[in-house]
């Protein structure tokens, strides 16, 4: 199918986008906070930086006006593309999602990078960009929900213009053309005016039903001068399933290479690439040296539950385990029946053990191997579904009950509720991770809910807005952290260096 690339307007050319230069070698994050999130963050001075140099990176971010719009799709047939032209191309995600990251990775073989400014700091998503850009030919930044959808009503924090504006990149902005035409100029008015700060590069077409429908649409926007970089038709056959916590991940889906394939070739013939290469294509001249982070002396191993039942995790905490001394070992508690030999710590991630509850019942020799393994002293970080996973069993959608590991006294019960959203988190007592009074920002996505609660619990929570009190929730015991809330460890590498040195001395 050809499409067709309409271009109105003047400048054709965007300018290279400018990353601000840290002139100093040692940073205080709480000197660069956003103000209103200085107390909820501990100070914490760890980036030590040699040599640097002005950065033009070059990137583009994939926003939408709303959520459904088709930024994963848009994204994922960019980034195929680009994939068919360089080894090097290298994804980013805004927010904390951890599914849409898999796609990216399966599509261009390199670890997708959360952008969170909550998680995290402003001054990290600026780091992280930058560093994971260096060896890469094309970068590519899709945003979460609406262009100015943030963490609050109040204000874009943690949106995508946020980010947009933090990176100074400009945005390629889709638009879903079902069911409207001349509305359409409106819709990108919108948008294009309502924040200055914010560069609309550019808008791609989503959904366009017929070569009429097109001509209304090209007609109204004519106008605004505004770059169509891409149209897409309506593409009903190109379908990726989902079911309760968004799309089904990628590692789950055995006939998911023929979709990639065609949505590498509508991303090399629906999209203006004359326009839009020079905004992807990154800036090899640029440099900067990355931050060092002083790790233990000896190796750590630290076995990581890694399957089809565990996999929410973030790259940056992975990496940042290796950096500070641990040599992660993956294994499956599906399918293995005794953890990686001389393991001296467990990290469990979240991921969808309620969907395979049947099958990590049945392992009973793995189950006993984790169980004995905690008894015994070994330190345990389990996050969500880790923490569902160590229970006494799981009750998934349909009123089953499995066996589950058994450290907790709990059943973990399925239910249509989602609980989301970011939280401020207290800590109430020490574990191998936290000490008592320590503050952490995290984030919980999920559909289940443990009863009995537990008697101690491990976090005070509060929700993005400090008036907003929630539920305490997290379970200590042994030397086990477990918790419901998921962190990102980029902004706080003290907690993987406490969690190490707990392994380090237990062993």
């Amino acid at each position: 199918m050809a499409c067709q690339f309409l271009v109105g307007g003047k400048g054709d050319r965007i300018p290279h986008s400018r990353l601000f230069i840290l002139n100093f070698e040692l940073i205080i994050l709480n000197s660069l906070i956003t103000p209103h999130l200085l107390l909820d963050r501990p100070v914490a001075a760890y980036y030590k930086i040699s040599e640097l140099k002005i950065s033009n990176r070059m990137s583009i971010v994939i926003a939408g006006e709303r959520s459904g719009v088709g930024k994963t799709t848009v994204t994922l047939a960019l980034l195929a593309a680009l994939r068919r032209r360089s080894q090097n191309v290298q994804s980013f995600k805004v927010g904390p999602d951890y599914i849409d990251p898999m796609f990216h990775r399966r599509v261009t073989g390199r670890a997708c990078r959360n952008l969170d400014p909550v998680l995290t700091s402003e001054l990290y998503v600026q780091q992280c960009f930058n560093k994971n850009t260096q060896d890469a030919e094309y970068a590519l930044i899709e945003g979460v929900m609406g262009l100015f959808d943030g963490a609050s009503g109040a204000d874009d924090f943690a949106s995508t213009a946020h980010v947009s504006r933090l990176l100074n990149l400009p945005v390629l902005l889709i638009l879903n053309c079902s069911s409207l035409s001349r509305s359409i100029a409106a819709i990108a008015h919108g948008y294009r005016s309502f924040d200055p700060r914010v560069q609309v590069a550019g808008v791609v077409l989503n959904r366009v039903g017929s070569d009429r429908h097109l001509e209304l649409l090209t007609t109204a926007l004519e106008p605004l001068n505004l770059p169509i970089l891409g149209v897409l038709r309506r593409q009903e056959e190109i379908t990726i399933p989902d079911r309760h916590l968004g799309l089904v991940p990628s590692g789950e889906l055995q006939n998911l290479q023929p979709v990639l394939d065609r949505l590498a070739d509508l991303g090399e013939t629906c999209f203006d690439w004359e326009k839009l290469t020079p905004l992807l294509k990154c800036d090899q001249s640029a440099f900067i040296t990355p931050y060092n982070l002083q790790g233990l002396k000896s190796k750590i191993r630290l076995a990581i539950a890694q399957d089809a039942a565990f996999n929410f995790y973030y790259a940056d905490n992975l990496e940042m385990l290796e950096q500070l001394g641990a040599e992660l070992f993956p294994w499956s508690p599906l399918t293995d029946s005794h953890l990686p030999e001389g393991t001296q710590g467990l990290y469990f991630g979240g991921g969808f053990p309620e969907v395979f509850a049947a099958e990590l019942g049945e392992n009973q020799l793995i189950r006993l191997a984790v169980k004995a393994a905690i008894q015994a002293g070994m330190p345990t970080y389990a996050e969500c579904g880790g923490l569902m996973y160590l229970c006494d069993q799981i009750v998934d959608f349909s009123e089953q009950a499995y066996p589950m590991v058994g450290i907790f006294p709990t059943t973990a019960k399925m239910g249509n509720r989602l609980t989301l959203g970011y939280r401020q988190a207290t800590v109430l007592q020490n574990t191998p991770l936290v000490q008592m009074g320590d503050r952490l920002w995290g984030h919980e996505f999920h559909r289940s809910t443990l009863a009995p609660e537990s008697s101690q619990p491990l976090f005070n929570l509060q929700g993005y807005h400090s008036q907003i009190s929630l539920k305490s929730e997290g379970w200590q015991r042994h030397q086990v952290h477990a918790s419901y809330t998921h962190l990102h460890f980029g902004a706080r590498p003290e907690l993987v260096t406490r969690f190490l040195s707990h392994c380090e001395r237990s062993n």
